[in-house]
Order: structure tokens, then C-alpha cells, then sequence
């Protein structure tokens, strides 16, 4: 997910997909009357009024797909992170010593996935740019939740959460 993240930044993507619809926004544009859409309203801020203009829709396509996929693996990443954690823990099958760890990873999980919304919305006002502090948070939270993840395998990998 950083790696795509990286991706998205380097190709300047991220301000490719300007809503935010958490639940209808996995299904992309399937039409081209819907990519005419996307691309009518990606053409009114200022991305494409002052850095893209005269971008065509294959261009659009292009950087539109690293942000569409950057957003629908962090929601398939909480979908499989947060069903299984339901199933193992009303089985009780997690220690319970480690049951607050992994509810703080899912929180942060979606924590995530709200500041990366609230770091793109900075890019979208008159600044073709996200704000600087709020990207460095996004990938701090990131760095954080691959740390804690690392600390909870170590942890487990050496019996001390075992059940």
C-alpha cells in the first residue's frame, strides 16, 4: 500500500479522483458517458485548470487509475483486516492481551483512509498541491501501522500473545 501510495505521488495522481465516496466509489466509471462525466468534473479545479489543461481523456485514464487503485486496495485492506477480526474474536480465538492492539490497527486503518481524504481535499482548493503537512502525516500514520503491525508479529512470532 505505501509502495502504491509512492506510485500515486510520483505520477501526480492523487488529485485525479476529486469526491469521495467511500461506499459507490469502488465502482469506477464503466461508460464512456461516465468517463466523460469524471473528466468534465475533474476539469473544474485547479489541477487541471493550471497544470493539465489540454489533457485529453486518455491522459486522465492514466493518472486516474493509480489514485482509483490506491483508494480501493486501502478499502480491501480493511474489508479483509476487519472480518476475519470479527470472526476470530467472537470465537474467541485471539489472546486477549492482543485484542486492544489489533482494534488500535483497525482504527488507525481508517483513520488513515480519512486523512488521506482530508490531505487530498487541501489540493483541490486553489493550489494544485497537497498540503505538505498533511502528506507528511498521511505517511507518517502509514509508517506507524506498519511499525505497530512489525511489533505485533515480533511479539507473536516470539509466544508472548499467544493464546
Amino acid at each position: 500500500m505505501i509502495l502504491l501510495g509512492g506510485v500515486t505521488r510520483l505520477t501526480e495522481s492523487g488529485l485525479s479522483m476529486v469526491d469521495w465516496r467511500p461506499i459507490m466509489g469502488v465502482i469506477p466509471p464503466l461508460t464512456e458517458a461516465q468517463w466523460l462525466q469524471t473528466f468534465e468534473t475533474y476539469q473544474q479545479y485547479p489541477e487541471y485548470l493550471k497544470i493539465n489543461q489540454g489533457m485529453d481523456l486518455g491522459g486522465f485514464k492514466q493518472i486516474f487509475w493509480f489514485e482509483y487503485l490506491h483508494r480501493v486496495l486501502g478499502r480491501l485492506i480493511g474489508l479483509m483486516y476487519f472480518v476475519p477480526l470479527v470472526v476470530f474474536a467472537l470465537r474467541r480465538m485471539i489472546a486477549p492481551q492482543l485484542l486492544p492492539t489489533l482494534i488500535l490497527l483497525l482504527i488507525l486503518g481508517g483513520a488513515q483512509g480519512l486523512l488521506g481524504w482530508y490531505m487530498v481535499q487541501s489540493g483541490l482548493v486553489d493550489r494544485p498541491s497537497v498540503s505538505q503537512y498533511r502528506l507528511t502525516a498521511h505517511l507518517g500514520v502509514a509508517v506507524a501501522i506498519y511499525a505497530l503491525m512489525m511489533w505485533v508479529l515480533l511479539r507473536v512470532g516470539a509466544g508472548y500473545l499467544l493464546r
